[in-house]
């Protein structure tokens, strides 16, 4: 499998972005249940920049994927205005074992493995108003692999899985409901939010990915009467490095959860699948 992700930087410390931008670079491997081999760079720069700057980006980016037992091959670089950096990326899997968006039953429970709220919490930041330094938690969440969560998923005898990144948790939702021929049900108040990401989400500390993703999704996402607004935003909120949605039985998704809990991860049961389309937050 092959798969390709670059983006600017999202936090200040350059070993910090690289190692984030590496991580969410490699989770599409993750969501399709294999594993990372190897990955080139792919990396734009500045000429005026310090080229320790570069080092240091390119460093983080290498010992994730180290982290992942892959390693990086070689890769390209040029000049450009604005900083930007990413992996493509080599994975292998098995071919009768490769999970995709499609695949999820009526009747399966939504597990997902990260908290919400990355854009919500770093636009925050950036604003000025994360005065309790939730955005370490963030940053945290961004550099956890989803190869955990992807092992877990996958011995529990998972139906369907992909990972949250810029479309949000609905966005994303969406392509795996239509990709199934199903209906999601995503409960609001099961879906777990970062510190801090709904006080910020009120305060108006929303990104342009999020605002893209509640337009688009207008006429395929069915949200109840009654819900927090900022939840609705946070289901809304474009992720860098988010965790894996995965449809899997009952049963599989509460043994599932109970071992990244017990693992110190996110296993959060939000949901199910039901027969009709679309989306629908209840």
């Amino acid at each position: 499998m092959q798969t390709v992700d670059f983006f600017p930087p999202v936090v200040d410390d350059p070993y910090t972005y690289g190692a984030i931008a590496a991580a969410n670079a490699m989770s599409d491997v993750y969501a399709m249940g294999g594993e990372v081999l190897l990955a080139l760079n792919i990396t734009a720069f500045p000429e005026d920049l310090d080229p320790e700057i570069l080092a240091r980006i390119l460093l983080g980016g290498a010992e994730k994927v180290a982290e992942a037992g892959g390693v990086i091959a070689g890769g390209h670089t040029l000049y450009d205005r604005e900083p930007k950096y990413g992996l493509s990326v080599t994975g292998i899997v098995h071919p009768q074992r490769v999970l995709t968006k499609g695949g999820a039953l009526p009747g399966d429970a939504l597990l997902l493995t990260k908290p919400l709220g990355t854009g919500i919490v770093l636009t925050a930041a950036r604003d000025g108003i994360d005065d309790a330094g939730h955005a370490g938690a963030a940053i945290d969440s961004m550099l956890r692999l989803n190869r955990h969560a992807s092992h877990v998923a996958r011995e529990a005898g998972a139906h369907a899985m992909t990972d949250i990144t810029g479309f949000g948790l609905l966005g994303h939702a969406c392509e795996m409901a239509e990709a199934s021929g199903a209906r999601f049900a995503i409960d609001a108040a099961s879906a777990p939010p970062l510190p801090g990401a709904l006080d910020y989400a009120r305060a108006g500390a929303l990104t342009g990915g999020a605002s893209r993703n509640r337009a688009g999704l207008a006429e395929r996402v069915e949200v109840a009467a009654g819900i927090d607004p900022a939840t609705v935003d946070l289901l809304h909120d474009a992720q860098t490095s988010g965790g894996l949605l995965v449809a899997l039985p009952r049963d599989a998704a509460e043994r599932a959860a109970a071992r990244l809990q017990a693992d110190g991860l996110t296993g959060a049961i939000i949901g199910r699948v039901e027969a009709g389309h679309g989306v629908r937050v209840c």
